[in-house]
């Protein structure tokens, strides 16, 4: 009898847990539900004395909602006791207990950090419960796994304000992220003062234009863009006003790399004489700071000034996309090669980096830097930033280096979040809010030892396409959200739908806010999968799926269009546009997909070399999905490799006759792609003895720009190999020389 009660009891307590809906993000560690509600009341008694700073928060951010008195600590509703550590107890700084019960709420904690996230949870509850005007009974044991926590802004490509960047310090905190990466220095601005250096923001802070549009588009607006920077008394009060929300700001200073803003204005830090100006394209360029004595002691007073701004650990250093074409033509830089017994130029790199390394310890503080600061040898105590993918982060890690892991493929904000067609213009790449739940910080390939040295994860938002503040609230929510439960550790990829319904209601929150969140959940989104005789198109919403309609006439979907039940087969060219209905009206944006059909389509494919990590999509698949990608928009229909050539081979599964084969590739020489330098067509009817059919040249793909038809004569044979040459090493001249140029590829097709 007793242990049937006791069974009884815990599947009541599922029920009810079950039953009441805690809509927090991030999800704390621990969450037991107790008997009976707390009761919001219209003034909420606070205990005297509470931390200063964080109470201000916490009735700032309820202004309207509850109005707030003092009481004694035994009178209050809100109490609060500081815990003191004894011994190991496994809970770190930002620990936090919160319980409430029918009588009051009480925090524990042993930082003032700690207070200040159980209020951002105890806000959400309250948020959440508004209408109802009870909280349940809980008891909450909260800290995150990771102690990094970021979120990245780039300022330089387009500015954003004081009462912005303190805007985006909010966003961070309400959803308990814990650093903002500061990017202040690139090619296109110069955006901080250095009072030492006033040619910095007199001429470094401002171009004549700005590129606009699609990069292959290669247009401009004409319109002067600056001066404009922050002063050393917005950046104190920026600086103050974050870390009273526990945000640590990492400040950006590139180098040796993304420096004609610099070298514009003091153009003897470079290897050539210049002149130079701000960059008004984007991009990677070949005038970068010149390693002599004169740069380094440059860098070092600004570095100076910068250190006395900014109280953080880490100084971000930059080192990423650094061309060598100009030091390889230096002569002061291949005779510090030979004076150093360096190997070359990346060994050159490594110098310049433990250079500035050694003095930025002296002064007491670490250097990060991108991936790039690996080249040639990291330096002693510099930690990396793993954005090219996890690799730079696992190296670090294995050779005792702190890395944060930032994953262009899952933690790029300026990739589309949707479907590009229906977003707006965007860097490339898709990053859907799913993509970004679904990572994990810690790489497969490090031990527990290993495992230690990650600091945690961030996602970083360029803005070469983000032209004002409200776009960067549509790029950063609500993917901040899942990045938020990433780094906080309780992220879980199979309950990726519960969590989708705790984002959308926190969109409430957002309108209250006047944030202008992407929507792009609420659209129908489509997956090619594997067909019955072919592809077929799989289609879902974060709704009710009952409420999918779609036409495959190319005319928009309405309330009586085909309801969708089950993947729609596709064996021919067609146009399938899809839209989310409720209550007979539509709820989202018309999604559109043109399926262009070949004998290719949906059969085996195999990849020799697979696409790297950030332009992996659906896998060697996109290349037979019917999906012609577009060339203005690098989204989710490309495969990118880098220094890598694609060499595929397709099974038909039979003996199949065609006389035609045509792929895809492009070129935006601004983000390294470049046409390919060649491509073959082998035939086969073993997979093991292939014979060349068709060859095309450099000349002939280019004049074709990119879109590739084979004439091949009448074939009959089971394998086709096509075989696509990557450009190579990027040529002097052109953004990142010397580096790996990216071979863009899609659709292979056979008529």
């Amino acid at each position: 009898m007793l242990r049937f009660l006791f069974i009884f009891s815990v599947l009541i307590s599922d029920m009810l847990f079950s039953q009441t809906q805690l809509n927090l993000i991030p999800y704390p560690q621990n969450v037991s539900v107790l008997d009976g509600e707390f009761a919001i009341p219209a003034t909420l008694s606070l205990q005297e004395k509470l931390p200063e700073d964080e109470t201000e928060y916490f009735k700032k951010r309820l202004k309207g909602r509850l109005k707030f008195q003092d009481a004694p600590k035994e009178k209050a509703q809100l109490v609060y006791s500081q815990l003191s550590k004894t011994g190991n107890t496994g809970q770190n700084d930002e620990f936090y207990s919160l319980e409430i019960s029918p009588k009051n709420i009480q925090i524990r904690s042993y930082t003032n950090q700690g207070f200040f996230l159980a209020l951002q949870t105890l806000i959400q509850l309250i948020e959440g419960h508004q209408d109802n005007k009870k909280i349940p009974a809980l008891n909450i044991e909260d800290q995150p796994e990771f102690a990094w926590r970021g979120m990245h802004l780039d300022v330089c490509r387009h500015f954003f304000t004081v009462e912005e960047v303190k805007q985006y310090i909010d966003y961070l905190a309400m959803y308990k992220l814990n650093t903002f990466h500061w990017h202040l220095t690139d090619d296109q601005g110069w955006r901080i003062e250095i009072k030492k250096y006033p040619k910095l923001t007199e001429i470094g802070s401002k171009r004549k234009e700005s590129m606009i549009g699609a990069y292959v588009d290669n247009t401009f607006d004409g319109k002067p863009y600056g001066p404009f920077f922050y002063t050393q008394e917005q950046i104190k009060d920026v600086v103050k006003y974050a870390q009273k929300q526990h945000i640590t700001i990492v400040p950006e200073i590139e180098m040796p790399g993304h420096a004609l803003a610099a070298l514009s204005a003091y153009p003897e830090l470079a290897c050539t004489k210049g002149p130079f100006e701000p960059a008004t394209k984007w991009g990677v360029f070949d005038d970068v700071f010149c390693p002599k004595d004169e740069t380094f002691t440059f860098l070092e007073n600004v570095l100076d000034e910068v250190i006395q701004l900014f109280p953080s650990q880490y100084i971000h250093i930059g080192g990423d996309e650094c061309p060598k074409t100009r030091w390889k033509e230096c002569a002061h830089c291949q005779e510090l090669i030979r004076k150093n017994n360096l190997k070359d130029e990346h060994g050159l790199q490594s110098y310049f980096i433990h250079r500035i390394e050694k003095y930025v310890n002296k002064k007491g503080r670490k250097i990060i830097g991108w991936d790039e600061i690996l080249e040639g040898g990291l330096a002693p105590n510099a930690a990396v930033m793993s954005w090219t993918g996890v690799n730079g982060g696992i190296e670090a890690a294995k050779s005792k280096h702190f890395a944060v892991m930032t994953p262009g493929s899952y933690c790029y904000f300026d990739h589309y979040q949707g479907d590009p067609q229906s977003e707006p213009n965007a860097f490339g790449g898709y990053t859907p809010l799913d993509k970004v739940y679904s990572y994990g910080p810690i790489p497969s390939e490090l031990n527990a030892g290993q495992a230690k040295y990650i600091l945690g994860v961030q996602a970083n938002l360029w803005t070469e396409y983000i032209l004002d503040f409200k776009h960067v609230q549509y790029m950063i929510f609500p993917r901040l959200m899942a990045l938020s439960e990433v780094g906080w550790g309780t992220a879980d990829s199979k309950k990726y739908k519960e969590f989708e319904n705790r984002v959308v209601n926190q969109f409430k929150v957002l309108d209250k806010m006047n944030i202008n969140y992407a929507k792009s959940i609420y659209n129908v989104s489509g997956k090619v999968i594997k067909g019955d005789n072919g592809v077929a198109y799989e289609l879902s919403t974060s709704q009710n799926p009952k409420g999918i309609r779609y036409t495959l006439d190319g005319t928009d979907p309405s309330a009586n269009s085909n309801a969708y039940q089950s993947p729609v087969q596709i064996s021919k060219s067609v146009t399938i546009k899809s839209a989310y209905f409720e209550d007979g009206q539509l709820k989202s944006a018309v999604s559109s997909q043109e399926f262009i059909t070949s004998k290719t389509t949906g059969k085996s494919i195999t990849l020799e070399e697979q696409p790297s990590e950030n332009y992996a999509f659906g896998g060697a698949f996109t290349l037979i999905d019917g999906i012609i990608g577009n060339q203005r928009q690098l989204g989710k229909t490309w495969l990118g490799f880098q220094g890598k050539d694609v060499v595929a081979t397709i099974d038909f599964g039979q003996k199949t006759q065609f006389s035609e084969v045509y792929f895809n590739t492009l070129e935006n020489k601004g983000s390294w792609i470049h046409f390919a330098k060649s491509a073959q067509i082998f035939v086969s009817d073993d997979n093991k003895n292939f014979k060349m059919i068709k060859e095309i040249g450099k000349d002939d793909i280019r004049n074709a720009k990119g879109k590739i038809k084979l004439n091949t004569g009448n074939q009959n044979t089971r394998y086709i190999k096509v075989k696509i040459e990557n450009a190579g090493i990027i040529p002097a001249g052109n953004p990142g020389a010397d580096s790996k140029a990216w071979l863009f590829v899609d659709e292979i097709g056979a008529l």
